[in-house]
């Protein structure tokens, strides 16, 4: 199975650059985005239409802001929207897919570059999914989380940590999050795999940044620890164009 996450910083904008071309060629299983920034009926059926996939989407309700949508082959699915708070649920930022083998999460964790207020709503979203996801540990479920995560967790993880760490995204307590999610049943697939590897998966815009290789690696796979013998590679797409992002793809043999 191979699933593909890409956060694509406005639907209506990445179809306008190879966006499906880009999705025949990595032909993934599952497909999961963020900042979808679209709500359905602002998109024509050709628009969202993907041949060979069924879609689901979760808008936010403020217009042109975050959403997260998924496509899939497979039909032995059941599909979840939100964590069940009213507090996140608005800003559509979570999809869960219960497959056979495992749920996954996909997921499009806030920003917290607006201000205190939105680091620290930021820091009660990785508590309530941590909580989530324990509760399904103790069902000895399995679980993916996978998506933009908003937050590198380690210095390889960045081109220039020191200067960014006073910046939202790779503040410490931000990234102490990412290791309570390790010490409770997590890896992160593509370090375990590729512990020295240097690769970004998000680049800003400004300064020429991907062409000059100054990234964030933001884009995750959180994969329980009785999945991981499971996954034989992580792949980040960092030759695909179109969002600031690219696509990161998760092989599961």
């Amino acid at each position: 199975m191979k699933i593909t996450t890409w956060n694509v910083n406005g639907f209506r904008a990445i179809l306008k650059k190879g966006f499906k071309e880009s999705i025949t060629l990595l032909n993934p299983d599952i497909l999961c985005l963020q900042e979808i920034k679209a709500k359905k009926e602002q998109l024509s059926d050709e628009d969202i239409t993907i041949p060979g996939y069924q879609f689901v989407w979760n808008s936010a309700e403020r217009p042109g802001y975050s959403g997260v949508a998924m496509y899939y082959k497979k039909n032995d699915v059941s599909i979840q929207y939100g964590l069940g708070s009213d507090e996140f649920d608005t800003e559509g930022r979570v999809i869960r897919m219960d497959l056979p083998e495992f749920i996954l999460f996909n997921i499009y964790f806030p920003n917290g570059q607006r201000g205190q207020e939105r680091v620290d709503y930021k820091l009660r979203f990785y508590k309530l999914l941590l909580d989530i996801c324990d509760e399904l540990h103790k069902s000895d479920r399995k679980v993916v989380i996978t998506g933009d995560f908003n937050t590198a967790h380690s210095e390889i993880d960045l081109a220039n940590p020191k200067e960014n760490s006073v910046v939202s995204g790779f503040l410490p307590q931000e990234r102490a999050w990412i290791d309570y999610y390790l010490q409770h049943g997590f890896v992160d697939a593509f370090r375990a795999l590729y512990p020295d590897k240097v690769q970004y998966s998000w680049w800003t815009y400004r300064v020429n940044a991907r062409a000059r290789g100054i990234g964030w690696r933001l884009d995750y796979y959180l994969t329980s620890e009785k999945l991981m013998q499971n996954v034989k590679d992580v792949i980040i797409h960092d030759d695909v164009m179109g969002s600031d992002h690219c696509p990161v793809s998760m092989i599961i043999g």
